[in-house]
């Protein structure tokens, strides 16, 4: 049995590559790229000399079957995604999911993503959290965000520019305009940016400039015993 490797890759800065990431992707038989030419980007700078073979979301169902097999016979398989971790809003999970049940070890690499970074920054608790990635975009999406409207949890969550004040507006519509927010920009990158106060603030300040980069929305989870005091205040 050869093993699979999950190798996380920069969300920004290059140096956030580590070490051993580097090694395990010049020795592995092959490597899955989410996109062979971002990759392909990453192993010039690090004179990564190695056969790339795209695997993303559109033919993984199609082709794990084979890799699995290739696994089976031996093989040492490296993935990255193009950038971050493959399995956390990336492609990953299925493959991963397929070996394990193969009975092929799978190993992950610690590394870089973009939501610890943005989490431990925001300056809400994040003792416990829940990671909810990027919403749907239509259907379903209301009914999943009133699931979360008395979570407790800090919740986080990933967003493009296009959908960034859109988002934040039902935030506001459904956790309330006085939630605490911090709203992360281009993590690990020459721009990185931290957007921290209330919901009201971070659509004020969204509105007067223009949304641009990656962005991760950390948001406090609901004080239950405070809403309810508010709640008989406004009843009396």
């Amino acid at each position: 049995m050869g093993t699979l490797y999950i190798v996380p890759t920069p969300v920004g800065n290059m140096e956030d590559m580590t070490l051993r990431a580097i090694r395990v992707l010049k020795e592995a038989d092959l490597v899955l790229a989410e996109d062979t030419r971002t990759s392909g980007i990453l192993f010039k700078h690090f004179d990564i000399k190695n056969h790339l073979m795209a695997h993303h979301k559109f033919n993984e169902h199609g082709t794990s079957a084979g890799i699995v097999e290739r696994l089976k016979a031996g093989q040492t398989i490296a993935l990255v995604s193009d950038a971050g971790t493959p399995g956390i809003s990336d492609p990953g999970f299925y493959l991963a999911r397929e070996a394990a049940k193969a009975g092929i070890t799978v190993q992950t690499l610690p590394g870089a993503t973009a939501f610890v970074p943005a989490l431990v920054s925001s300056g809400l608790p994040c003792d416990r959290f829940c990671f909810e990635g990027f919403l749907p975009q239509k259907k379903g999406r209301q009914t999943h965000l009133l699931a979360l409207q008395n979570e407790t949890r800090t919740m986080v969550f990933y967003e493009s520019p296009y959908r960034l004040l859109k988002t934040l507006q039902q935030f506001a519509e459904v956790f309330g305009d006085e939630r605490q927010v911090s709203v992360a920009r281009e993590i690990s990158k020459v721009y990185e940016e931290h957007v921290r106060g209330t919901l009201r603030d971070a659509i004020e300040h969204f509105t007067e400039k223009d949304p641009r980069g990656e962005f991760v929305i950390v948001v406090a989870g609901a004080n239950i015993k405070k809403e309810k005091e508010k709640k008989l205040k406004l009843e009396e």
